[in-house]
């Protein structure tokens, strides 16, 4: 049926068209507007050696980019994301971040259990749309360079392997890892106020995560 009969049968039976819908701000205006208070969760897969499949949950901070890997299994069942979430709570409480909203994908492990306990710290749940990976850009970002700048160049063995590399790439991400978005400063760590003059100072490099991570720091 084309549309200009469903129209005119429409118009026979009295029936106006529907008026436009107010939408309110778009998802980059909102994503904009509530940075300072947004956060977002997701998980990453990483093979083992053995052929073992790992689930990374991991969260990021829309405002500051900082990264907080929360744990990594085989099996991420509900009590066990649950627990993350929780020790989320706690981590933010701690350092005095307050979240108003977490956005995360449609996976089966983000039970209404999840929800629950981020809403304990009158944080809410949003979740994203179906096959929608732009609406956790940040996450699937950070994603991207934790595998071209770590797992994808790391023979990883084991999940303990696998973790004690994640503490090293979330350090070197949140302390001396350049970010554009933040004028090439780290969340962690803000750029000087002053231009510092290179040829006065020497440099020494520390290498991290078997050699895959280099950190520069001056040299008294």
């Amino acid at each position: 049926m084309a549309p200009s009969t469903v129209w005119e049968i429409l118009t026979a039976a009295g029936i106006d068209p529907a008026l436009r819908r107010d939408t309110g701000p778009s998802w980059a205006q909102f994503l904009r507007s509530q940075a300072e208070a947004l956060i977002a969760a997701d998980f990453v897969v990483i093979d083992l050696l053995d052929g073992t499949k790992v689930y990374v949950l991991a969260v990021i901070e829309h405002a500051s980019r900082r990264v907080r890997v929360l744990g990594a299994t085989a099996h991420p069942v509900t009590h066990w994301v649950v627990q993350q979430a929780r020790n989320l709570v706690m981590d933010l409480e701690e350092t005095g971040v307050r979240a108003r909203f977490l956005i995360h994908d449609r996976d089966a492990s983000f039970r209404a259990a999840f929800g629950q306990v981020l809403a304990t710290a009158a944080i809410t749940a949003i979740r994203s749309a179906v096959r929608a990976p732009r609406m956790n850009a940040l996450m699937e970002r950070w994603f991207r360079s934790l595998r071209a700048e770590l797992t994808d160049r790391a023979l990883i063995w084991n999940i303990p392997h696998l973790r004690r590399l994640l503490r090293e790439y979330e350090s070197f991400y949140n302390q001396h890892r350049p970010h554009r978005a933040l004028g090439q400063a780290a969340p962690l760590r803000p750029l000087p106020e002053n231009v510092i003059d290179l040829e006065t100072l020497r440099v020494r490099r520390r290498d991290r995560g078997g050699g895959l991570l280099h950190e520069y720091q001056h040299v008294a």
